[in-house]
Order: C-alpha cells, then sequence, then structure tokens
C-alpha cells in the first residue's frame, strides 16, 4: 500500500513538471507571436516580383560557397531612398562591382531600381535611427543567403571597401566558427555607462562596417524577434552588438588594429575632402564617412591609381628578371626571343601591338645607368634644402615647388614603410624626422634619381629599451615605365577642324536666321550652341600716364589684331594727367574710332597723380565693361597676336577660372651676348625669335590678366586696392584676393539626388575661381628702361629693383661679362685661397 501510493506520488510530480514546461513554451510562443509576424511581412518578395536570387543576379543552383569564387561575402548596404541615385549608386559604380560575392542594397518599403540591386523591406521606412532596417537587413540575409556565403557584411551607403585588401584579410580567418570583425566601442564620453553594456560587453561600430561569419547570422538571425522587442538604446549598431553578445556568445573584436583596419575619419563631412595621400587610406580595407557621391568617385579613382602604381612597378620588376635571366642564359640582347616564349620583335611591320623596350626597362636601379659620352652629355644635380638650388633655372634659388615635394613625400613614406614592415616582430621602429638635404636630377629616358640625407629616430621597446637619432643616405631611383603610342586611323586633326569649321558656318547661319525671324519654341541660336567661350567679348583695360610712341605702337597693335583680325574685342583707356597733357593720347583714339565706328573704343580720363591699381578697379566697375565680359588687363608695353585672344577666351572661365598668362619679357637689346651680337636689333615683334638670348618667360609677374567681371565684384574680391600709389604691388595683391577665394572651404557639392534644390542652386552659384598660369610666346613685353624711384615703399621699390635686374640679359651674358673681368677671377680665387 505504502509502495502505491510512492508511485502515485511520482507520477502526479512527473506529470506536474510536464505540464509546467509545455505552459512555458506555449506561453513563449504566443509572447513572440507578434514579432514573428513582424519578420514575416518583412521578408516578402521585393517590388517587381523578382526573387532575392535574381535581384543580385546568382544563380543558387550552380553558385554555392564550394563551387564558386564568387561566393566569399555578401555586402548590405542600408540606404534610404532620397540616397538611391547619389550615394548608393555611387558605391554601386566605384567599390560595388568589385566584391568577391554579391552586394545588396537595403531601403524602405517601395524602394526599387531597374539598375541595382535594391531591395525594399516592407513594413521598414527611413526614419532615424534605423534599428528595424538593420535587424530586418540580417534577417533577409538569413532567410535567403545563409548557405550561399561565406561572409556578411552590414555596411552604410557612406563607407568605402577595398575588396581586394577585404578578400585577402577575410580569406585567412575561418568562417566556420563565429566571429564577429568590427571596430570595438563603448560609447563616447558622454555616452559612456548609460548603454547598459556590462563592463566585459562592447558593439562594433556601425560606420565602417561589421563582419559577420555565417555561423554567427546562423545563431543570430532566429531570435531577432526577440533582440527588436529588447532595446536599451537608441543607436542600431549598439544593439547588434548586444543581439550577437547574448545569442551567439562572442563579443566584437577587442583587437587594436581594427581601427586602422576599418577605419573611421572623425572629421564628419570634412572627412576625405582634402589631400588623399595619407598612411589611412593605404593601408585601410574600409574608410568611413564618405558624405557625398562625388568624393565617393574621386576616392576610387585614387586608390586605382594606386592599384596601377603597383601593376607598373610589377611590370618593371618582371623586365629586371627577364633581362638577368637574359644574361644568364647567354641570350643575345637582340635576339629575335629574349627568352622563349617572350616575343620582342613583331612578326608583321603593320602590326597595331607595340612591344616596350626590355633593354631599357630591364636594367636594375642604378645611378650610373646613363653614361655620357661628353661633357655636354652631362646630367646636373639640384641640390636641395630649404629651398632648392639649381643651375638650369633662372632664379638659382627658389622654392621647391609642389610637385618635386609631393614626390619627397611619396619616396619617404614608402621607404619608411618598407623599413617598418616587420617591426612589430624585431621589437623596434625607425621614425622619419626630417630631411637634412639632398640631390636630385631627372633623365628623360631612365628616371629621377635621389640622394636624401635623412635624420631617423630609431626606437626599440623590446629588451633594452632606447631611442637613439641616426642620420642615412637614402639613394633611389623612380624609374620612369614604358612609353604607349596611341595611333588614329584617320587624319584626327583635320577631321576636328573640318568639324568645327561645319559647326561655325551652322552657328551663323542660325544668328542670321534668328535676327529676322522668331518662332515660338524655337530656341536661339546661342543655346543651340556652346558659344560662351568662343563668343566671348574681350575689353582690354589699359591704364597709361605719358609715354606717347609707346602708345602709339599699342594702338597699331590693337588695331591689327583686335578689330581687323578678331572684331569680338573693345578698348578702355585710363588715361593720367590733365587734358592738356593727353591731348596726342584723346586724338590717336578719336582717329581709330572714325576708323572703325562701329567698335566700342572708350576712356576715362583721371586727372590724378598715376596709380595702376585705381585705374584697374575704376575700369572694372564702369558701365563701358557688362557681367558677361573678359577684362583683359594690360599694360601699354604689350604686343600680342590673335593666337592670345584665343587662348584667352579658352582659359578664362566664368566662375571657374581666372588667366594669368606668363608673358616673354625682352632682354635689353644692347646688352646682348658678344656670339649675338651681329644679329641684334633694337626690338623684335613676336613673330620672330623667342629664345633664351633674347628674353624669358616672366614667372613672377601678374600684371596681365584675364577674368570675368562677374568674378572681379565677388564680394570677397571687390576689385583692386586704391591705396597704392607708383608701381607695382597692386597685382600682388589682387593675386592674393583670388587665392583665398580659390581656397573658400565649400561646405557642399552638388547632389541633386541627396539635397534640396535650393541647397544646390546655392552650391552652383558659389565661386570658387582657380589660377591657370600657361606661358604664351605670343604675348611679348617689349624692353624699355625702367626707373625706380626711391620714394616708393620698400617691397615696391626691391620689386622693381628685382624686375630691372632681370630685364639686363641672360644668364650667359652675365657669365661672360663676369668672366672676361680679370678683377673678378683674381677676387674669387683670393677668396677660395682663404676659404681653405
Amino acid at each position: 500500500m505504502l509502495m502505491q501510493n510512492s508511485v502515485t506520488k511520482r507520477k502526479t510530480l512527473i506529470f506536474a513538471f510536464f505540464g509546467i514546461a509545455l505552459g512555458l513554451c506555449i506561453g513563449t510562443v504566443l509572447k513572440n507571436y507578434r514579432a514573428l509576424e513582424i519578420v514575416k511581412r518583412c521578408s516578402i518578395k521585393p517590388t517587381g516580383q523578382q526573387t532575392p536570387f535574381e535581384i543580385i543576379g546568382m544563380n543558387p543552383e550552380e553558385e554555392t560557397t564550394k563551387t564558386s569564387q564568387r561566393n566569399l561575402v555578401f555586402v548590405g548596404v542600408m540606404t534610404a531612398k532620397n540616397f538611391i541615385e547619389g550615394r548608393a549608386r555611387a558605391v554601386y559604380d566605384t567599390w560595388g562591382k568589385e566584391v568577391p560575392g554579391r552586394i545588396a542594397f537595403f531601403s524602405s518599403e517601395g524602394s526599387y531600381s531597374k539598375e541595382m540591386p535594391v531591395i525594399g523591406l516592407k513594413n521598414v521606412d527611413d526614419r532615424y535611427p534605423p534599428q528595424k532596417k538593420s535587424f530586418m537587413m540580417l534577417y533577409y540575409m538569413y532567410e535567403h543567403f545563409i548557405d550561399k556565403f561565406e561572409w556578411f557584411i552590414r555596411a552604410d551607403d557612406d563607407v568605402y571597401i577595398e575588396p581586394e585588401k577585404l578578400e585577402r584579410f577575410l580569406r585567412s580567418i575561418d568562417s566556420s566558427k563565429p566571429q564577429f570583425i568590427g571596430q570595438a566601442g563603448k560609447g563616447n564620453s558622454e555616452e559612456f555607462g548609460l548603454l547598459s553594456l556590462e563592463f566585459d560587453e562592447n558593439f562594433c561600430m556601425g560606420g565602417p562596417g561589421v563582419i559577420l561569419s555565417s555561423e554567427t547570422l546562423r545563431r543570430v538571425a532566429p531570435h531577432i524577434p526577440t533582440c527588436l522587442k529588447n532595446l536599451y538604446s537608441t543607436h542600431e549598431d549598439v544593439e547588434v552588438g548586444r543581439c550577437v553578445q547574448k545569442f551567439a556568445g562572442i563579443p566584437c573584436t577587442w583587437n587594436y588594429e581594427m581601427q586602422y583596419i576599418l577605419r573611421h575619419n572623425s572629421s564628419g563631412p570634412y572627412a576625405f575632402t582634402g589631400k588623399l595621400k595619407r598612411k589611412e587610406i593605404h593601408n585601410a580595407i574600409s574608410l568611413h564617412p564618405i558624405k557625398q557621391a562625388p568624393l565617393m568617385y574621386r576616392l576610387h579613382s585614387f586608390v586605382q591609381g594606386l592599384k596601377a602604381e603597383e601593376m607598373r612597378q610589377e611590370s618593371l620588376e618582371l623586365h629586371r628578371d627577364i633581362k638577368r635571366m637574359a644574361n644568364f642564359l647567354e641570350i643575345p640582347s637582340d635576339s629575335r626571343y629574349l627568352v622563349p616564349g617572350i616575343e620582342l620583335i613583331p612578326e608583321k611591320t603593320n602590326s597595331e601591338q607595340h612591344y616596350e623596350d626590355h633593354s631599357i626597362l630591364g636594367i636594375s636601379p642604378d645611378l650610373k645607368k646613363f653614361t655620357p659620352t661628353s661633357t655636354a652629355e652631362l646630367l646636373e644635380w639640384s641640390f636641395i634644402a630649404r629651398s632648392l638650388y639649381s643651375s638650369e633655372n633662372a632664379n638659382p634659388k627658389h622654392k621647391i615647388d609642389s610637385a618635386l615635394r609631393e614626390g619627397l613625400e611619396d619616396v619617404i613614406t614608402e621607404v619608411m614603410e618598407n623599413i617598418n614592415n616587420y617591426s612589430r616582430q624585431r621589437g623596434r621602429v625607425i621614425e622619419f624626422r626630417e630631411l637634412l638635404y639632398g640631390y636630385n636630377r631627372l633623365n628623360s629616358l631612365h628616371g629621377q634619381d635621389l640622394i636624401l640625407d635623412l635624420l631617423l629616430i630609431y626606437k626599440r621597446y623590446r629588451g633594452k629599451k632606447m631611442t637613439v637619432p641616426v642620420r642615412r643616405h637614402l639613394y633611389v631611383q623612380r624609374a620612369f615605365t614604358g612609353t604607349f603610342v596611341k595611333e588614329f586611323d584617320e587624319d584626327f586633326y583635320n577631321v576636328t577642324l573640318q568639324k568645327s569649321f561645319f559647326k561655325h558656318i551652322l552657328r551663323t547661319g542660325m544668328e542670321r536666321i534668328s535676327r529676322h525671324l522668331t518662332l515660338p519654341g524655337l530656341p536661339a541660336a546661342n543655346d543651340l550652341f556652346d558659344s560662351t567661350t568662343e563668343n566671348a567679348r574681350i575689353v582690354f583695360v589699359l591704364p597709361i600716364a605719358d609715354r606717347y610712341a609707346t602708345f602709339k605702337r599699342f594702338m597699331e597693335t590693337y588695331e591689327r589684331v583686335a578689330i581687323k583680325q578678331d572684331t569680338k574685342c573693345d578698348l578702355l583707356v585710363v588715361i593720367f594727367g590733365d587734358i592738356s597733357n593727353v591731348q596726342g593720347h584723346l586724338q590717336l583714339l578719336l582717329e581709330l574710332r572714325q576708323r572703325h565706328i562701329y567698335q566700342h573704343i572708350n576712356y576715362i580720363q583721371r586727372n590724378e597723380e598715376f596709380s595702376r591699381g585705381v585705374a584697374l578697379d575704376v575700369a572694372a566697375r564702369s558701365s563701358y565693361i557688362q557681367n558677361g565680359d573678359i577684362i583683359l588687363f594690360i599694360d601699354v608695353d604689350m604686343v600680342f597676336e590673335l593666337e592670345t585672344l584665343q587662348r584667352i577666351r579658352l582659359n578664362t572661365l566664368q566662375g571657374r577660372q581666372v588667366y594669368l598668362p606668363i608673358v616673354f619679357s625682352q632682354y635689353d637689346p644692347k646688352r646682348r651676348s658678344e656670339r649675338d651680337k651681329e644679329t641684334t636689333v633694337e626690338a623684335f615683334t613676336p613673330a620672330e625669335e623667342i629664345s633664351n638670348e633674347s628674353g624669358y618667360f616672366r614667372q613672377f609677374g601678374y600684371g596681365i590678366c584675364a577674368i570675368y567681371k562677374s568674378d572681379i565684384l565677388d564680394k570677397d574680391i571687390n576689385g583692386f586696392d586704391k591705396d597704392i600709389t607708383g608701381w607695382g604691388l597692386e597685382d600682388v595683391k589682387f593675386l592674393d584676393k583670388i587665392v583665398k577665394v580659390g581656397n573658400r572651404r565649400n561646405d557642399f557639392l552638388v547632389n541633386t539626388a541627396e539635397v534640396p534644390r535650393q541647397y544646390n542652386d546655392a552650391a552652383q552659384n558659389m565661386r570658387r575661381l582657380s589660377i591657370f598660369r600657361a606661358p604664351d610666346p605670343t604675348l611679348v613685353h617689349m624692353f624699355h628702361d625702367i626707373s625706380c624711384d626711391v620714394k616708393l615703399d620698400a617691397p615696391q621699390y626691391n620689386m622693381c629693383l628685382g624686375t630691372k635686374a632681370n630685364s639686363l640679359g641672360s644668364t650667359r651674358l652675365m657669365e661672360e661679362l663676369f668672366y672676361n673681368n680679370q678683377e673678378n677671377i683674381n677676387f674669387i680665387i683670393d677668396f677660395n685661397r682663404k676659404r681653405s
């Protein structure tokens, strides 16, 4: 009886426990029923009735992780309807097409694109923060692609990823294990401790990208409804991290180096808007944020350039290997086949393929690649210190130009990266501190040679720690790659000229018709053709005081070129002096008017002391010039040709570019090199010789300038300074204003898919003037004696003396004058003797 009672009690307890367990299960199902329904509703087919595999262009039957190399990773990019044609398209056009797998863009319900793999998640909107969108994107990837890819990435539409680096990184990690990879975070200083994270918990920052292995997503995705119901913060990346920690049992990678691999720039909208040659761009897999689509294209172009450099370097190394192996195999350098399988000479002479020269590209790096056969072929070295000292320049000591400075930075950066490539294993690092001095030369056949003296800091942080400054010489040769030739099947230039000729005939014909006939809906001739540049009117602004003979020569040149040959020019002369002293000048203007009654020839008379700044400012603000006219500020000593005017129209762009031509300035024709005196004349015209002995290009002169009136009246330029009297300096201050406008930060880029229309209108109307300079051999400054007034301010007086000295004669003439005087030779001999 007792035994029967005990059995009954045991059965009762078993049924009780079973009932409790069953009740808990039923309760859990009922509790999560609503969340499960939300997930199911968000997972229906997207717009267009395409299957998920059709959207990403994948055949699920043929492609699996075991049969296809393209199934390494699936990248899910969160975007919004407003950004699909902006940032999302920029992602798809750049790195998105190079992903070693597939990519898709997840947006709100109803989002769709014919050209891009866009998935509209049902019952998901574009509100921020995108917590629901992020979780539903992960669930979508799990539901449809979990068995097709090894890795899954959650990314934003403002991140740039380098696919090759990503592939190398992911293939080095076991995807069958739970992995949660990203830049670890615990919140900023204001949020620290307020995100409901335990002391050992973290999250992967969403901006630079979050990487999940297939095993991690497999563990987490079924519990997404629970994670959506239990949100503790407004940050979606924090909640994703909490969900992974809870159901996959792993935190985000704590590795310190992840902040350099998945890079986040804290500059916000200004990130990656400046110089791109930075270490973070070279080393990172992902870069965030890229807030404007044009910046994404710009960054992609830069990265592609880096890849091209690497390929060219590999090509050079292969050429060198071929050359070395050919020497070992004793194959003659003129052999038809340098090595078996490598054809150097095409069988058909008319072949369109061009072969690179192994005899040049295959030479190993050496400062003795080029062997001169005479002293005339000797390559001269330039000395690099705080300035650049070079005998090849008219100014032996001058500032290191930006191209050379950038090249030096590239060389030093690359060398230091190679030195420190294995620094962690060796327990030491070498840091670059300063370039003490260097030598540079350029060989047009072999490349650039550099000898640099570097100050480095050697730091050892293992064993006996030490920090020691060291100096090392660096010998570098930057070789040129092969020359590439492009041939045209037709006469390209003649075809181009014919098209331009027919276009001119059609335009002039339409202009004549439009003068006499106007039909509703018919656009004007100017609307049919882009004639803003080639038909722009040029207004010559000429300040003058006295110098009647020179003014007469200028007027003859103007009549010959600007009136008889061009016809689209006006003249505005600003004459200084009282009316009795300028009668001759006014008579020349009156006669020119009478000969050409349809031309605009005007003048402004100023009865005051001469000031070029005042003259140019008054002319620019006058009613004689319209906003759409190009103003050419010119000197009375200049002569020019029709080609000069064509270059001005081509290189002066309204709201975008100012043209400052580098004019050719004559030397004193009475002071010529002895060997040239027999052929010397007092003056020459632009049609005659342009040589080192007849003159020089005045690189530091900015007085001749072409700019639109609408640009010169920009509030940040506002014309010329009128407080400068006498000779010079007004052009330098004017240039400073233009440079400031050009450097003015543009806080937005025109992108109609991303910002309101009025925002774009403001961006389009904002002037950011760049400066274009180029030597113009048809624009010649005729020599005249320069008299520098000692009453000028010190900067003006020094500039005047410098210009006077530069105009005396060529460097060769100065050398002859110096060495032909025995006293100079004796002085140098005595000086060197005392110095030694």
